[in-house]
């Protein structure tokens, strides 16, 4: 099992040299995986917890990969209702030969009303657009062609997100939930892969809430995480250090040491 990383690509201290110091660290810590965010107008709803700047996934992920040379590179997720499904196809197929077969695209609905409507979508469309989306990625392979090659998670965790992962996916993408629900869903659904995103919070002292979020408590609270969501079938677990502050953008050493204590514990043990 490997691990990502899902890096800010927004914020007050975000900038292109500290994009590059996390893409420099994700490869020297062997996280396999690098991903980032989506958003397209950062309206109100989104400046809340995901401010400007914001570095577009696409085009800050070609830079990066120009950057890197082991380290896959994802969204997590892309909303796929904000673009037309064959320029979503083209772009995928682009960044995934450039990058030398490195780019995996984890897609979503989207949750930002207020987003849908600065971008002209109607927001109670989006389900259906996100299938039409998945359907042309999906025919693409079928057909042989390059976009089909390119590895497809689908987020959210609802039971459309699960259908879609059934009929669509290669893996199921769930977001920040705690170990005891992603259990629950593995059981209830035959999914094609696992590849969740969760929470990393290094704490001094156990968490023992019923509803802890997985990737939350101390060391070995965590490393028990990843051990779990190992013989669930999990290929790949993405760390996410970022929890809603914006202004934690400008202090990314914390976040960098919690991931260099569970990298380097992880590698020890698995």
């Amino acid at each position: 099992m490997q691990l990502g990383v899902n890096v800010p690509n927004f914020g007050p201290g975000t900038d292109p040299g500290i994009l590059r110091e996390w893409a420099r660290l994700a490869e020297d810590l062997g996280f396999g995986t690098l991903m980032v965010s989506d958003h397209v107008a950062v309206t109100p709803d989104v400046a809340v917890r995901y401010p400007e700047p914001f570095y577009e996934p696409f085009t800050t992920l070609s830079w990066l990969a120009g950057l890197t040379t082991t380290v896959r590179l994802g969204t997590t997720v892309l909303i796929l209702p904000y673009r037309h499904p064959l320029l979503v196809a083209r772009m995928a197929a682009n960044l995934h030969q450039l990058s030398g077969g490195r780019f995996v695209l984890g897609a979503g609905v989207g949750w930002a009303r207020q987003e849908f409507e600065a971008l002209g979508v109607p927001f109670t469309a989006r389900g259906r657009l996100t299938d039409e989306c998945l359907g042309v990625l999906r025919e693409a392979r079928d057909a042989g062609r390059p976009e089909g090659d390119v590895p497809l998670w689908v987020g959210g965790h609802s039971e459309a997100a699960l259908r879609r992962a059934v009929k669509f996916g290669d893996a199921w993408h769930p977001l920040r939930l705690s170990l005891p629900h992603m259990r629950a869903v593995l059981e209830r659904h035959a999914l094609p892969g696992f590849a969740p995103r969760i929470a990393l919070r290094v704490t001094s002292a156990p968490v023992d809430a019923s509803d802890r979020l997985a990737g939350v408590g101390t060391v070995e609270q965590i490393l028990d995480d990843l051990d779990q969501l190992r013989l669930l079938g999990a290929d790949t677990v993405v760390l996410d250090p970022y929890h809603g502050d914006p202004e934690a953008t400008r202090r990314p050493d914390a976040a960098w040491r919690a991931l260099t204590t569970v990298a380097t514990h992880w590698s020890t043990r698995s």
